[in-house]
C-alpha cells in the first residue's frame, strides 16, 4: 500500500496545493491527458499516491529532506520555481534522487 501522512503531521495549505499541483501535473505527463482529465483532482491524487508518495508523503521528501513540497522549497530549488511548466518539467523528466 502506499505510504501515508504520519499521524500528527500536519500540511499547510501550500504543501496541499503544491501536492496537487504536482499530481495534476503529473497525470498531463504521465497519462498524456486532456486538459480536463490533468485538472482532476481524484486522478490527480491516485498518479501522486502511485508515483510520488513513497518518497513525498505528507508533502515531504524522505530522500532530500529540504526539498519539500512546500511552496518556498518549490520556489527555492525547483528549476523555474512555482509554475506548472516547471513542474511538468520536472515529473516527466526527473531530476538527481528523483526519477522520471
Amino acid at each position: 500500500p502506499a505510504l501515508r501522512k504520519p499521524a500528527g503531521v500536519q500540511m499547510s495549505g501550500q504543501a496541499n496545493a503544491a501536492k496537487f499541483a504536482i499530481a495534476g501535473a503529473a497525470g498531463a505527463a504521465l497519462l498524456i491527458a486532456t486538459p480536463a482529465f490533468a485538472a482532476d483532482r481524484d486522478a490527480g491524487e491516485k498518479i501522486f499516491t502511485a508515483n510520488c508518495a513513497a518518497c513525498h508523503a505528507g508533502g515531504q521528501n524522505s530522500v532530500v529532506p529540504d526539498h519539500t513540497l512546500e511552496k518556498a522549497a518549490i520556489e527555492k530549488y525547483l528549476t523555474g520555481g512555482f509554475a506548472k511548466k516547471s513542474v511538468v518539467y520536472q515529473v516527466t523528466n526527473g531530476k538527481n534522487a528523483m526519477p522520471a
